[in-house]
């Protein structure tokens, strides 16, 4: 039998995901999908004859392996101490600096050196690079030290031993290396082995652990508010800022005070402002040094998520409260069970079945033609969601929209629209953004795919099915309890998914084995204390190498985002503790105008100049024009995450950021620009293919840095067709939109530019037509029609420079 590509891939994956790390089996199936047939071929011969896990440890032993330790570190430069004086050679004589090269080629190949190099810590490279640093210092400083000059002049002359220049090689060694003197208190700091122990006031209580499992639509969080709301004080920990206000705004409406915390938003629940017993947040922003008689956290399950799952291990060990109750999958009962007892505690265990039925239907949808009231169709990228609503509406349907990088009041205006009963909107189409964070009316969940990219490592795209637990959450949202929709139904557009979608939904999600740890700026501190010389990013990858982590139980959260920030202001002078705090904000790096504002941001921040209200407009392009393609609004969104990221460091460096009020109401103008553009999205559609680009993916991707339209009608808004109504600017093509979308054209200097067309245009026609009138009344005179010709070039020339 002949094995193909597709037939291999699922044997392969389905054995490594249960036997072996994610990653193993990542690479395999990439290496085979992507034609590799060297790789391949060998794949189809080395099966059947040695089994799959050879095969896994021959993938194995290719992979690229870590860098150590000491290739981490940057070699130091050694300068000598000025002295007037050359003591060494009123001594012993002035040197002879062939002798000394020669004499240190033969010590560095002598095999005893090199041995009592590495009883001192030093291996191989970190002997290499002290050998090419110490003879560089030895044949170029003049005025050597005393002690060492003496010690050349002897083994020159016969007088000692060669090995006698060890202790002066050790010594230049810690030097260009300073870690190797405090390489036992880098380890020790950086031993993760205890997190428990990080948190001594959660350890002074004898804390009550309520696990509550259960699916979606089941009522575990129902259950666990309850007790919230019914506590003296209490804190809710959500994952997201829209289940944190829902959960801020419920509190209120039930009479308990409550205030709200996210990264960038503080609202008190009294007038005077004055903090109240019960708090809702995001996860990250959980006190762990407040005591309170509640606290519940949210989404356990998210203790796996490799970039923020250290918030989550972080609440559960660490918050300071009499009853902690976690609500989440049933995968992390296990895990917390194991995390809890590190603490010497105890976990109750409460389950939870789904309240209404949710029936997988027998044949796929097929069409959009058989869309009806209550469907959501969910789509894994921007352009399915954009065709397809496109598609729906041209049948006369309408629809919302919510998918990831909309700002929370676009998603929830879009979320209202579609639980109104009398709204004439009553079909969804959303990412999977609507997995959690959305009490959506959801008759029925169509999978418009089962494949989702994702980015590797290497921040490559990369199509892979999506996990259980992600079609469990996401097909649960059909059928929410108390409302009219009593019974859920799941299908999928295509019929070939159906098959792998009634896998998927039969099975439990895996059983979560590892959680999330992330290092401190406590134990960054000290690492740079230590190491004064190492930028930012050099301190988290040799903390990362000399890490000891319980692997059973622990792994080190996904810190290429933070290396990313820190890289990229590494140039900016800041000062350690605000380098990690800019480095941690939540900004997505594949936005370059996001980027390139964080990066304005921390050199503002630098030179200790007010990032005022006044130069954020500035910088954003204010006023906003109300989007007319798909790459404005785009551009809004992106918009919309710088001003994200100005209030969250409004709460950290509250002196130079002090405008936070008025960058919120900003935002708030900001968001209903956006929901207008999202309340039009087909007509966004059709600007852009016919007048920016020539389909929507050019739009998507092109999170460009572009300037907007000036003209005044609110503080921070107008009418874009105020604007193009009669201007010239409405007709230019898609060249003037790029440029014009990049920041490199401004609206003014394209109109300058069309003027000057005009003009040439106009010179050269008259010139055309005075050239042409004088061949025809002196066709006989070449002499005569090269001179006009020539006058006519000049004369067009100055013109133009003019």
């Amino acid at each position: 039998m002949v094995k193909t590509r597709t037939s291999v891939v699922p044997v392969l994956t389905e054995y490594v995901k249960k036997h072996h790390p994610y990653e193993v089996c990542e690479v395999i199936s990439t290496q085979i999908l992507q034609g590799n047939q060297p790789y391949l071929d060998w794949i189809l011969k080395s099966v059947p004859e040695k089994g799959v896990d050879e095969l896994i440890g021959h993938h194995v032993r290719q992979k690229k392996t870590m860098p150590t330790i000491s290739q981490l570190m940057v070699p130091q430069p050694v300068k000598s101490v000025p002295d007037d004086a050359n003591v060494g050679a009123e001594l012993t004589g002035k040197l002879d600096k062939e002798e000394v090269v020669k004499w240190l080629a033969k010590f560095y190949q002598r095999r005893e050196i090199k041995a009592a190099a590495t009883e001192n810590g030093i291996d191989n490279y970190i002997y290499h690079q002290t050998y090419l640093s110490f003879r560089k210092f030895c044949l170029e400083i003049d005025k050597l030290p005393v002690d060492l000059h003496v010690t050349f002049s002897d083994i020159i002359a016969g007088a000692c031993h060669l090995d006698s220049l060890l202790p002066y090689f050790i010594r230049h060694a810690k030097q260009v290396f300073p870690h190797l003197e405090c390489l036992d208190d880098l380890k020790k700091i950086s031993d993760l082995r205890l997190p428990a122990n990080w948190y001594p006031e959660a350890r002074a209580l004898t804390r009550k652990i309520i696990f509550h499992s259960g699916p979606t639509n089941s009522g575990k969080t129902f259950h666990a508010l309850e007790r919230f709301f019914s506590s003296k004080s209490g804190v809710y920990c959500g994952p997201l800022k829209l289940l944190a206000s829902e959960v801020y705004y419920k509190s209120n409406q039930r009479g308990v005070p409550c205030d709200l915390v996210t990264g960038e938003e503080r609202n008190f629940a009294s007038v005077s402002k004055t903090p109240s017993s019960h708090v809702s947040c995001t996860v990250e922003m959980v006190s762990v040094n407040t005591p309170y008689e509640v606290a519940v956290i949210d989404e356990i399950q998210m203790l796996k998520d490799p970039s923020r799952g250290w918030a989550w291990t972080r609440a559960l060990l660490g918050v300071v409260a009499e009853e902690v109750h976690v609500c989440g999958e049933a995968a992390a009962i296990d895990v917390v069970k194991e995390i809890i007892m590190s603490a010497s505690e105890e976990v109750e265990l409460r389950r939870y079945k789904r309240l209404t039925e949710l029936i997988i239907e027998d044949s796929s949808l097929g069409t959009l033609e058989k869309i009806r009231p209550g469907d959501c169709l969910v789509c894994f990228n921007k352009q399915d969601i954009f065709w397809s609503t496109r598609q729906i509406e041209a049948m006369g349907i309408e629809c919302a929209v919510i998918y990831g990088s909309l700002p929370p009041g676009t998603k929830l205006a879009q979320a209202k629209k579609f639980n109104d009963p009398d709204h004439p909107c009553k079909v969804l189409v959303a990412t999977d953004a609507i997995g959690m964070g959305l009490n959506l009316n959801i008759g029925r969940v169509i999978f418009n795919s089962l494949i989702k990219p994702t980015v590797n490592e290497k921040g490559e795209k990369e199509m892979d099915t999506i996990t259980t637990s992600q079609a469990l959450q996401i097909a649960g949202r059909a059928g929410r309890y108390g409302t009219q929709f009593s019974t859920g139904y799941v299908t999928t557009m295509k019929n070939e998914d159906l098959p792998t979608l009634k896998r998927l939904l039969s099975q439990h999600p895996e059983p979560i084995t590892q959680v999330g740890l992330h290092p401190t700026a406590e134990q960054i501190e000290l690492y740079a204390y230590h190491l004064p010389h190492a930028n930012l990013s050099n301190l988290i990858d040799i903390f990362v190498n000399l890490s000891t982590v319980d692997d059973s139980l622990y792994f080190i959260c996904n810190i290429d985002d933070f290396k990313f920030l820190a890289d990229m202001i590494q140039h900016v002078p800041l000062p350690l503790r605000a380098r990690y705090v800019f480095c941690c904000a939540p900004i997505n790096r594949k936005i370059p105008f996001v980027c390139s504002m964080f990066l304005k941001f921390a050199r503002q921040y630098s030179r200790n100049e007010v990032l005022s209200f006044d130069w954020l407009g500035r910088q954003i392009g204010l006023p906003f024009a109300c989007p007319n393609t798909l790459l404005d609004l785009v551009h809004l969104e992106s918009v919309f995450d710088v001003l994200d990221l100005y209030l969250w460091l409004s709460y950290r460096f509250q002196d130079l950021f002090p405008d936070a009020s008025l960058v919120r109401d900003m935002q708030k103008e900001l968001d209903c620009l956006i929901q207008a553009g999202v309340a039009q999205l087909t007509r966004l559609l059709i600007n852009s293919e016919t007048k920016v680009s020539s389909g929507t993916s050019q739009a998507v991707e092109a999170e460009e840095n572009r300037p907007v339209l000036f003209a005044k009608k609110t503080p921070y808004t107008h009418d874009r067709n105020a604007i193009t109504s009669g201007n010239p600017l409405s007709s230019h093509g898609r060249i003037a939109d790029r440029l014009l979308s990049e920041g490199l054209l401004t609206p003014k200097m394209l109109e300058e530019l069309k003027k000057e067309w005009q003009f040439q245009k106009d010179c050269e026609k008259q010139s055309f037509e005075a050239s042409n009138g004088a061949v025809d009344k002196d066709k006989s005179n070449p002499i005569k029609h090269s001179r006009n010709d020539t006058l006519n070039t000049r004369r067009l020339s100055r013109k133009r420079r003019t």
